[in-house]
């Protein structure tokens, strides 16, 4: 099982900043791809950015040039740094994890945080 845990949300007025962390655990034998999700209510769920094994970082247009993805120490811990906070940006934000484990067999794994509340407003 991979287990993945994010934290950081919050209450912020527009144009402040935020730190999102998300850690993925268990039996991991690699991790290909983390990425990072938002919903906001009666929205469908949407890609913020993501960053694959090779440290290869995209982002959606919406966030380009406020918001950046980092890896900590290990490829299982990013971060997405969120600054020039909007309205608009008020969602859940969910961190995924995919990659492959150990069983064995050795399997593809595809988890989900819990999700964090991030709002903006004043």
């Amino acid at each position: 099982q991979v287990q993945v845990v994010e934290s950081g949300g919050g209450l912020v007025q527009p144009g402040g900043s935020l730190r999102l962390s998300c850690a993925a655990s268990g039996s991991i034998f690699s991790v290909n791809v983390m990425a990072w999700y938002r919903q906001a209510p009666g929205k469908q769920r949407e890609l913020v950015g993501d960053i694959t094994g090779g440290g290869t970082i995209n982002y959606a247009d919406f966030v380009k040039g406020r918001f950046s993805i980092s890896r900590g120490n290990t490829k299982n811990t990013v971060y997405l740094q969120m600054n020039s906070l909007k309205p608009e940006d008020t969602a859940a934000y969910y961190c995924n994890a995919r990659g492959l484990r150990y069983g064995p067999p050795i399997t593809n794994y595809d988890s989900w945080g819990q999700g964090t509340q991030v709002t903006v407003s004043s």
